[in-house]
């Protein structure tokens, strides 16, 4: 099952994505510019594979819900997130709202 969510971050209006497998649940929230996600989230092939693509990205672990992305300190970040001032550590929503 795939379920899409507008969340409000401070007057803002992002959107999550939940998607339901099997013994797994993908995890995303997305702006027009960039995007957080749960340890699905393979940072070294944007950074490497896909790094012309510029891609604004970071990745938390141990997350199971959409709330618990957005409160969780990112795990690792591309290349371009940094350029962004988005770094390991920072706190979910907090990279969004850079994201906007």
């Amino acid at each position: 099952m795939v379920t899409l969510l507008p969340i409000d971050i401070e007057g803002h209006t992002v959107m999550g994505v939940e998607v339901k497998l099997p013994k797994t649940t993908l995890l995303v929230v997305y702006t027009s510019r960039g995007y957080i996600m749960c340890g699905a989230l393979d940072v070294g092939l944007l950074n490497d594979k896909l790094a012309d693509r510029k891609i604004i990205a970071g990745r938390a672990v141990g997350v199971r819900t959409l709330e618990q992305l957005l409160e969780a300190p990112l795990e690792s970040v591309t290349l371009e997130a940094e350029k962004w001032g988005i770094h390991p550590g920072l706190q979910g929503k907090d990279a969004i709202l850079r994201m906007l």
